[in-house]
């Protein structure tokens, strides 16, 4: 008797182990005639880039119920985009999801194109988004490879090439494995080998479906794949960032960040160009405007991805009356705060404005 093939030792494996994920299609609902949404699968695609399942599942339930069709994204505004996003990080991401959304109601109909290449050309789809789409939502053959992907390929066939040089070697075999039948579910099924089993750290390879054909198994090199070239050390970056408050009412003055560049589109409190060579000597006189600018005792300290930040905060109590109201900015209220758009670094900034010094 023929040995079973590796794409169908993993799809046994998965049709009784694939994770619950509230944009997934399970196996036994797939049997019962259920196909996936196109949507949902790219919302949950583009949600999950540099992004864990965990931080993604409350935003995906909280934007397909404000929008559940793309043509309802399209239509919304994109400020309540943003304000929905807010927390998520990496902005691009929502910006081009708002185009996305746009571009397919408006030349599409409102329905996702099926084949790789058609997605390519969709404002903030890229090689990896395209070939997920095709494959899990219209179960074209597509190599998905992610980073649990990289995880389980890089152990399975020892290859010990650092990424990303290993990324071309790693797609080839991923396209080597992927089965003409139900590739949308092989893929899904080896990232969840790669969530679940093929762990980066005491992978639980005894309970492996690839245990019998993997090169490393239940070895101490597992541990050390994939490998990664150095990362090149971040640099820091300086700041001030000026907390306005309404002494009457508590409020906050906010602005709106550009539409194009980091955290595009977001709003912020009034705040300094981040530099490296910023001098904090100078900082109130870049102020918005002059008031009592008191320095806070908490630094904020925050990570984007290509350099790190500090920020300085002051704080201002102020009679609104008698405060000039900048360019594309508002007062906005203690109830409301909350669900403006705001990334974490200015969350952080306004709970340092309010922060008392430890005794």
């Amino acid at each position: 008797m023929a040995s079973a093939s590796p794409s169908r030792l993993l799809l046994d494996w998965y049709d009784r182990h694939a994770r619950r994920l509230p944009w997934r299609v399970s196996p036994e609902d797939r049997n019962l005639g259920e196909v996936p949404d196109p949507y949902r699968i790219w919302l949950s695609e583009v949600m999950l880039q540099q992004t864990t399942v965990a931080a993604v599942k409350d935003y995906f339930e909280k934007f397909t119920r404000s929008w559940p069709t793309v043509t309802d994204l399209a239509e919304a505004a994109e400020e309540d985009v943003m304000k929905a996003w807010a927390g998520l990080g990496y902005y691009s991401r929502a910006r081009n999801l708002k185009k996305c959304a746009e571009t397919v109601a408006r030349d599409h109909d409102g329905r996702f194109p099926e084949d790789e290449e058609a997605l390519l050309k969709l404002p903030g789809i890229g090689p990896y988004t395209a070939a997920a789409i095709a494959t899990i939502a219209f179960d074209r053959r597509a190599a998905v490879v992610d980073g649990n992907v990289e995880r389980v390929l890089t152990r399975l066939f020892q290859i010990e090439t650092p990424l990303p040089d290993a990324k071309p070697e790693i797609k080839a075999k991923m396209a080597e494995l992927t089965p003409d039948e139900r590739p949308g579910d092989f893929a899904q099924a080896v990232m969840d080998l790669g969530a679940t089993i093929c762990t980066p750290r005491r992978p639980a390879c005894a309970l492996c479906p690839w245990r019998s054909i993997c090169r490393v198994q239940s070895s101490a090199l597992a541990e050390t794949l994939p490998r990664k070239a150095p990362k090149k050390e971040k640099p820091t970056r300086f700041g001030a960032a000026f907390v306005a408050v309404d002494a009457a009412t508590g409020a906050v003055l906010l602005r709106r960040r550009p539409p194009r560049g980091l955290l595009g589109g977001m709003s912020e409190v009034p705040g300094t160009e981040w530099a490296e060579d910023f001098d904090l000597q100078d900082a109130v006189s870049l102020a918005p405007f002059p008031a009592d600018w008191q320095q806070r005792p908490v630094e904020v300290k925050h990570t984007f991805t290509h350099f790190h930040l500090r920020l300085t905060v002051y704080r201002a109590d102020l009679v609104v009356s008698a405060t000039p109201l900048l360019d594309d900015a508002w007062w906005s209220a203690p109830d409301v705060i909350e669900s403006e758009a705001l990334p974490t670094v200015m969350k952080k900034a306004l709970a340092a404005a309010v922060e008392r010094p430890r005794k």
